[in-house]
């Protein structure tokens, strides 16, 4: 008797919509096909009407584990990203330790191993001072590596041009950059801040880390990354004007990508009216034009990969007033496929570049083993969706540790029905229904 077997579903894979039974067995894929009924299963799940889709896979995540554990942790992120149709995901370093030796890395890992519902892999963080560290990296260990082009918490700020020169140039597997340029962002809050004190309104948030100083640290890196060759994966662009530094042209042939969330896609600059710091988040949401850069960009190939950047906050941390105190970052995976969906419903993305640009375009530029396609002998991570099934948002279903979202009382025109991880049926209904841990992810790059 096979594992689980999921039925009339519109399978969404590979560029193609269609309807297709899918037998699992052993955590894989094992046959895909039609009139499949008559295989033996312990479960079945008739998914007439509904769309069947790889499981997302973020390759930008922060689950504050470990030392920031009152905002999130790997548990409860990891179940709310399950219950957003991501299946597995990237961890950043600026945790506390910071991911930045090998002895940290490694025990994230063994306490990943013990506590997601989802798959994952972690960075490893560049600082001014271990170079040598990430010379040696085994290009099998993390997902990539992090530069803070930008402002970042302790000592990843990586602003010693020679340090990031020798970065560049000596990075052995693909480097993810953030990138904002510190002294313009540090200079427009001083003249904010003169001009308003403590009562900054959060609209010129976009002003303060402006496209400008945006632009100015993206470039930097581009230039770099031609200059040495490098692998080169720029993180959350927001501006119009950064997209220019981007190619239009298949995946394959690009040795510099570029990343844009969903958050960014779905919210402008008209938004911090009645969300302010709520929707606070560096690099900054911005100018509606913006937005709809992005969003074509994303379409036409510019934008490689769609993450979230999910980086909760406590609900009290996100209610102080005052600008400067208020931190930047926003709960993200539960309700991000449901987001892009929107976009899906207003005609501006089709269900397949959802597709390629959430789960297989991931799993290619990462090189990850098994995983983003819906394809036999591949790892089950699926997402089952009612596309036309109305959901609204509602603060107490959210798994976030933070328990609050950005889309608190929003309608989203589609609902996540149920979530396959290596061949486990987690999530299903609005509840998490087993408590099975992820896996390590594993890379062909060898």
């Amino acid at each position: 008797m096979k594992q689980l077997l999921i039925s009339n579903a519109k399978v969404v894979n590979e560029g193609k919509i269609e309807q297709m039974d899918v037998v699992i067995n052993n955590g894989r894929i094992e046959q895909i096909g039609k009139d499949l009924q008559h295989v033996e299963t312990k479960q079945h799940i008739d998914a007439s009407g509904k769309h069947l889709l790889p499981g997302l896979i973020d390759d930008q995540v922060h689950f504050r584990e470990p030392g920031l554990t009152h905002k999130g942790d790997i548990a409860h992120e990891s179940a709310a990203a399950v219950a957003g149709g991501i299946t597995s995901f990237m961890e950043m370093p600026n945790c506390n330790p910071q991911t930045t030796n090998y002895s940290v890395l490694e025990d994230k890992y063994r306490l990943a191993a013990t506590r997601s519902l989802a798959n994952f892999s972690f960075y490893f963080g560049a600082t001014n001072d271990n170079l040598e560290l990430i010379k040696g990296l085994d290009p099998e260990s993390c997902c990539g590596i992090k530069v803070f082009m930008g402002a970042s918490t302790g000592n990843m700020l990586v602003d010693d041009p020679k340090i990031l020169e020798q970065l560049f140039d000596h990075a052995p597997i693909l480097l993810a950059a953030h990138c904002e340029d510190t002294p313009m962002i540090t200079e427009n809050e001083i003249i904010y801040k003169q001009r308003y004190g403590d009562e900054i309104p959060f609209k010129f948030h976009p002003d303060i880390r402006s496209a400008e100083a945006c632009y100015k640290s993206s470039s930097m890196a581009v230039e770099l990354a031609q200059r040495f060759g490098t692998k080169l994966h720029v993180l959350h662009l927001t501006t119009e004007k950064e997209l220019a530094l981007f190619d239009q042209k298949p995946l394959a042939q690009k040795q510099i990508t570029a990343e844009a969330c969903s958050h960014h896609l779905f919210f402008n600059e008209a938004d911090y009216a009645e969300k302010g710091a709520l929707i606070k988040c560096n690099p900054a949401i911005k100018k509606a034009t913006d937005q709809a850069a992005l969003q074509q960009a994303v379409v036409n190939g510019v934008i490689d990969v769609i993450a979230t950047d999910h980086a909760p906050h406590t609900w009290e941390e996100k209610q102080n007033p005052h600008y400067m105190k208020a931190p930047s970052g926003l709960p993200l995976v539960q309700h991000s496929l449901q987001s892009l969906l929107e976009h899906y419903h207003s005609g501006t993305f089709s269900l397949e570049l959802i597709v390629e640009k959430t789960s297989h375009a991931v799993a290619e530029l990462y090189q990850i083993k098994e995983r983003g396609y819906i394809r036999e002998g591949y790892w089950a991570d699926l997402v089952l969706v009612d596309i036309d099934t109305p959901q609204t948002v509602d603060r107490a279903a959210t798994l976030s540790k933070c328990g609050w979202s950005p889309f608190d009382g929003y309608t989203f025109k589609s609902a996540i029905y149920s979530t396959v991880v290596n061949g486990e049926l987690m999530y299903q209904n609005g509840k998490i229904i087993s408590d099975r841990k992820g896996q390590r992810l594993l890379f062909n790059r060898s």
